[in-house]
């Protein structure tokens, strides 16, 4: 069995903000997924992910449509097979039912044998949490400006695929660090948003990634801003990730759950997160993936394998790696490689989009290159315009536009 000591924010290599007023000195930002600093996820307490494995479960859950239901036959049965165990101060903090079967528990010290040795556990793994620290590169403080929201403007990527294509009847999911619920340039479907920190209690982006996320794949094509490449299509927020951009694997398997249950088959995913291998987070993608999501993943900032990294290494048809490349189709120094998984290089440095706060933003990352994709998913068949350059597997992915 592998741990997996990192999770990360794929994106914000550099990260510029305006938060409409103009800037005499924009702020650049580097997040180091090297310099993660890894915490356990209880000081007294280890969390582990427990996947289940049992005939009768898996039939109630078939005959359950309803995802609360699923849930809560799955802790029915969770809490039943503590309370056999005798492990009576064990916490469960998420239940799954729909992309894997199974539920996340923080259990004191010496309690994990006991659910070793049951049947009705297929595997466990234990959870981490990590906090990205930012390494600021170029210091500066807004400058005086108007709360005029800017005119509307076309990032480079949205020309490049082709994009800023309406698709208002779409609907598109976002497992990340939320998203800006009242932002102008976004059409958010706030009823359908969900919240999966602990800590707090709302699906809004506190940090700003997962805002730059949903306007690069479908920002409203109207006089303000920017375009996406689906533009106005429904984005869900599904917040797995803080303020600080910290969150855990169960939590990031539950949002992936959550869109399991919810999203309909056809509808687009997007995942610029991931971490070393988590075969629990590989598993929860694939079976999302079989029941007919389509899942756009970053395939990480390290220069290293993609296949070193979970959810990036996931295998399905419906899963799509995506690296990352400049203005001139070159790969980026920073975008993990390997084909496969990685089937298609997109946009991905110095990326203009949305941000917190009714703003906007460049930053640059797999993270971005990931919504370009998503958002050509979101319009259609992937259609291909070239290959990438200097692609350091030797094998160039192809550049996949509308």
């Amino acid at each position: 069995m592998k741990k997996f000591p990192e999770l990360w924010i794929i994106g914000c290599i550099v990260c510029a903000f305006s938060f409409f007023q103009s800037c005499e000195k924009p702020v650049e930002e580097v997040e180091n997924a090297d310099s993660a600093i890894l915490k356990s996820a209880d000081a007294s307490k280890i969390s582990y992910i427990i996947t289940l494995s049992d005939e009768e479960l898996d039939s109630e859950l078939i005959e359950t449509p309803d995802y609360k239901q699923k849930k809560d036959k799955v802790l029915d049965t969770a809490t039943k097979l503590l309370k056999k165990l005798d492990i009576t101060d064990g916490e469960i903090e998420y239940v799954y039912g729909s992309a894997i079967k199974g539920f996340a528990v923080k259990l004191p010290p010496g309690q994990l044998r006991k659910l070793e040795g049951e049947s009705i556990v297929s595997r466990i793994e234990e959870d981490q949490i990590v906090s990205l620290s930012p390494i600021q590169i170029k210091k500066g403080k807004p400058g005086g400006g108007t709360t005029t929201p800017p005119q509307q403007s076309i990032p480079w990527g949205i020309a490049r695929v082709n994009g800023g294509v309406d698709a208002s009847d779409k609907t598109v999911w976002i497992i990340d660090t939320g998203i800006d619920l009242d932002h102008p340039d976004l059409n958010v479907d706030v009823e359908h948003s969900v919240n999966f920190i602990s800590r707090d209690y709302t699906p809004d982006d506190l940090n700003g990634h997962g805002t730059h996320v949903a306007g690069t794949i479908a920002a409203l094509d109207n006089s303000i801003g920017v375009v996406g490449v689906a533009a106005g299509a429904k984005v869900v927020a599904v917040r797995v990730l803080d303020r600080r951009g910290s969150g855990t694997v169960s939590g990031v398997i539950a949002g992936v759950d959550y869109v399991a249950a919810n999203a309909a088959s056809g509808d687009v995913a997007n995942m610029s997160l991931g971490g070393s291998p988590s075969t629990s987070l590989d598993n929860a993608v694939i079976e999302a993936a079989k029941a007919g999501v389509l899942f756009s993943l970053a395939a990480g900032n390290e220069s290293d394998d993609a296949n070193n990294h979970s959810p990036a290494r996931a295998n399905h048809a419906n899963i799509y790696t995506v690296s990352a490349m400049d203005s001139n189709d070159t790969f980026a120094y920073f975008s993990n490689y390997g084909n496969p998984p990685i089937e298609y290089c997109e946009p991905g440095y110095r990326i203009y989009s949305t941000y917190k706060d009714g703003g906007y933003a460049t930053l640059s990352g797999t993270s971005m290159a990931a919504p370009h994709l998503a958002g050509v998913l979101t319009l259609g068949t992937v259609k291909t315009n070239g290959y990438v350059k200097s692609d350091p597997d030797g094998n160039s992915d192809l550049i996949g536009v509308h």
